[in-house]
């Protein structure tokens, strides 16, 4: 039996979030991933986020990466888990000013997965930061809706 070639294991994705009006916010957050199996992928991506409230003379800027593995439960549910590490700029409260700091993550949970075609999907997710740092920036739970393209 032949081994699929690289090209056929790998698959794409990620999640691209706006918000406009009083918060301006605006994140990209691309992968690539690698199958492991049919059932299992393991994979990265960069992510950048901007942040900017409308009453506050100040923006916010973030970039990082994550890494992430995710497994095909049943053929519309998959377990997911992802560690992600963002520097930010952030409010530092005791000495009122802007800081950069660096934030880490970790979400595990699932996603019900909507098939688009016979290679792709919408992903509607529902996550936990198990890492409350003081500046992250999710808010348990987590809603989240991806795209996957070959997985």
């Amino acid at each position: 039996r032949s081994r699929p070639r690289l090209k056929d294991r790998l698959f794409f994705g990620g999640d691209l979030g706006l918000q406009f009006g009083d918060v301006t916010y605006v994140n990209v957050a691309p992968t690539i991933g690698y199958k492991v199996t049919e059932r299992f992928g393991v994979g990265v991506g960069p992510m950048y986020s901007y942040l900017k409230y409308t009453d506050y003379p100040v923006s916010f800027n973030s970039y990082g990466g994550r890494f992430f593995s995710q497994y095909k439960l049943l053929e519309n549910i998959l377990g997911y888990g992802e560690f992600g590490f963002l520097n930010s700029d952030v409010y530092d409260i005791v000495n009122d000013k802007v800081v950069r700091a660096d934030i880490p993550s970790l979400l595990l949970g699932g996603a019900y997965v909507q098939e688009l075609g016979a290679n792709s999907s919408f992903n509607l997710m529902l996550l936990y930061n198990v890492i409350e740092d003081q500046y992250s920036y999710y808010q348990n739970p987590i809603i989240r809706l991806g795209f996957n393209a070959g997985f």
